[in-house]
């Protein structure tokens, strides 16, 4: 399905999207994600299409917003069964049935605040699959998840959408919601920035905004100084690098390298390449802080300041540490400047 919408307020978008099985639309706070579900769920003016020249109450769309909106004081069917018309005992039979292809008829009694947060979100599924909708809108889902059953609650979630075969919509800040989508959008200034699949995406961002987006940390500016037909020699500060790959750029242009902090090891001083794209580059600790399992330096270089995350088990590194950095520069992206 493709959707093109134009929103004036609350914040400027002028949007053309794809959406295909479970896509996710990935932007920064602010970027405008949850405005576009509400314009498409038609809860915002908006021009566009599909479906803007219908009452909200017409629109075929499945809306979880954040949260699910579930009502407290009415039952599990309850919940579901407020998307149905007919009569009591038909509403419940289909709230049950709906339920059923969640996998939650058995708590159809209970009332929304004894189910956990997984639970929750598939009782809003099922609200939402009552509509009989051709779009799902899903707003910030991994939002109220905590990092332990995340995975397996969105994966759990995902399976269910494509046993539905609805395309799907959902928008995040969470660059590893994305990982997990057939398709991916990248919301930046008010437009889709770069879209297609995640790998495609995450691995060749096309500029600075959508490299931020997917987790490259490390933004350097650079100049190009001659092209050969597999790699880009670049100048960066007063090192020379290859860059591999498809040459973008002309000797003489300006660019930006890219590269996450995962990309780049960290080993004692003096320590020579491990591998034939593994550049070498003497560092000192200026910063290092935990980051979950892992460990985040922020380190001097001749490149310039570099943010490196490595596994915190067994280290023992301190500020002020002089160690040698290795960058893969087969992981490295050139982006251009402007961006």
């Amino acid at each position: 399905m493709h959707l093109e919408y134009r929103i004036e307020y609350p914040v400027v978008l002028d949007v053309s999207l794809d959406v295909a099985g479970f896509s996710v639309l990935l932007g920064s706070s602010g970027a405008g994600k949850s405005t576009l579900l509400k314009a498409v769920a038609g809860l915002l003016p908006a021009t566009g299409r599909p479906f803007a020249e219908l009452p909200p109450e017409r629109r075929p769309v499945g809306y979880l917003p954040q949260g699910y909106a579930l009502f407290p004081h009415l039952r599990v069917w309850e919940n579901v069964a407020f998307a149905l018309r007919g009569s009591r005992n038909r509403r419940r039979a289909e709230a049950d049935a709906l339920l059923d292809g969640v996998g939650l008829v058995e708590l159809a009694e209970r009332r929304p605040e004894t189910l956990s947060g997984g639970q929750q979100q598939r009782v809003a599924l099922a609200r939402a699959l009552a509509r009989k909708p051709e779009l799902l809108l899903l707003d910030e889902p991994t939002s109220a998840l905590d990092a332990t059953t995340r995975d397996q609650v969105m994966g759990e979630l995902i399976e269910l959408v494509d046993e539905q075969a609805i395309p799907t919509l959902a928008v995040t800040h969470d660059p590893h919601l994305a990982a997990m989508a057939d398709r991916m959008g990248v919301l930046a200034g008010g437009r889709i920035a770069q879209q297609g699949s995640p790998a495609e995406v995450f691995g060749h961002p096309t500029d600075a905004a959508v490299a931020r987006q997917v987790g490259y940390q490390n933004l350097l500016p650079a100049r190009v100084r001659r092209i050969a037909a597999t790699h880009s020699e670049i100048a960066c500060g007063d090192v020379t690098l290859q860059v591999p790959g498809e040459p973008r750029f002309a000797a003489g242009d300006e660019a930006l390298l890219a590269i996450r902090a995962e990309d780049i090891h960290c080993g004692k001083p003096h320590e020579t390449a491990r591998g034939a794209q593994l550049t070498p580059f003497p560092a000192r600790i200026d910063r290092l802080r935990a980051d979950g399992v892992g460990l985040r330096l922020f380190c001097e270089t001749p490149l310039g300041g570099l943010a490196v995350r490595i596994p915190r088990c067994g280290s023992n590194l301190r500020l002020g540490d002089a160690v040698t950095l290795l960058l893969d520069m087969a992981a490295a992206r050139l982006l251009p400047l402007s961006a």
